[in-house]
């Protein structure tokens, strides 16, 4: 049997497999899912994700469509309607600008508009980020353009584990979901994907790295730069705990207030433009609900406000890594540490 084929117990997978491995169980057990889009079928996707599904599925389950975002997403908003649930890829998110309307006027506007008597249970995959080489119309992180609207769930799954359990949350869900993965991390190392399990809500953050000393919140790849800050910063004794966000709407307020409560210090790190990015959100509802308990002011590390150019030396000037946000983070506890000498 295919490794990614396994349906039950603990298997290696990459972030690519764990996400080929929850398309096949969803196909295998909700005979109403049909996944479609650009060479997602017979070529098994640009990225090889949907590899062998077709022919495990069939071609009238899993088929290949035109280039058109516009018409795949507003096919999915009516099969949904009708008692489907489709899963579209769309090869970048860059591209899902095409079809704005379909997800935003129409879409997220199902159950408003039907008095709760429809529902549009499709689900969206899709891939941002900066990689070597992609162009700056092939490098944007949107995340924060959908959180913003109202009917529209987004995951950012930042392990393999994560790209397995939050895409069938988000393919049993009855909202219309965004899962946006990170093309970087498809063919990494691979992890231990616990298989077969009950299928989450499409909600809900991760500890990933208990701390005492300070908060660093992050999603998608960007979480393992923050382990590593984490890291380093221990090696200092500095302690801090790693949130990984995974949902961003609806996003885990809770889990991130509760930490951020305890250490007082809270730093948000993504790839996204900083001005208007999801950082900010977080910032202001932290300073909002917390105010008086926090020892710092929140801060947030993200890309300047300019386009991602296609050089890696030029990418990676850009893009916040470990030693950044463990900078960041230094500079926040000396920040209390300075307050505590001042007369």
């Amino acid at each position: 049997m295919p490794e990614a084929s396994s349906s039950t117990g603990v298997a290696q997978l990459s972030f690519g497999k764990a996400v080929n491995a929850a398309l096949a169980r969803a196909l295998e057990d909700m005979p109403e899912v049909v996944l479609y889009g650009e060479d997602v079928g017979k070529p098994g996707g640009v990225f090889g994700v949907t590899k062998d599904l077709q022919r495990q599925a069939g071609a009238a389950r899993v088929f290949d469509t035109p280039i058109s975002e516009t018409a795949m997403l507003g096919v999915a908003v009516g099969a949904a309607m009708s008692g489907l649930r489709p899963v579209v890829e769309i090869m970048w998110i860059d591209f899902s600008l095409v079809a704005m309307d379909q997800l935003v006027n129409q879409a997220a506007n199902v159950r408003y508009v039907s008095a709760g008597r429809l529902a549009a249970p499709l689900t969206v995959r899709t891939q941002q980020g900066a990689t070597p080489g992609s162009c700056a119309q092939h490098s944007q992180n949107l995340e924060a353009l959908y959180a913003h609207i109202p009917g529209l769930r987004v995951g950012i799954p930042a392990t393999a584990q994560d790209a397995y359990d939050m895409l069938l949350a988000a393919i049993r869900c009855d909202d219309p979901t965004l899962v946006i993965e990170n093309r970087a991390m498809y063919h990494g190392d691979p992890q231990p994907v616990s298989l077969g399990g009950p299928i989450e809500d499409a909600c809900g953050a991760r500890v990933a790295r208990p701390g005492r000393d300070l908060t660093l919140v992050a999603w998608g790849a960007m979480l393992f730069q923050a382990l590593e800050a984490a890291a380093q910063l221990a090696r200092e004794g500095i302690e801090a705990e790693v949130i990984n966000a995974r949902w961003i709407a609806p996003f885990d307020w809770p889990t991130l207030l509760a930490s951020a409560g305890r250490t007082g210090r809270l730093l948000v790190a993504h790839e996204a433009n900083v001005t208007g990015g999801f950082g900010a959100e977080i910032a202001a509802r932290v300073q909002d609900e917390l105010y008086g308990r926090l020892r710092a002011p929140v801060r947030r590390l993200g890309v300047a406000d300019c386009r991602i150019p296609a050089a890696p030396h030029l990418q990676a000037a850009l893009i916040p890594d470990a030693g950044r946000i463990a900078q960041a983070a230094r500079e926040l506890v000396g920040e209390q540490r300075d307050r505590r000498t001042q007369p």
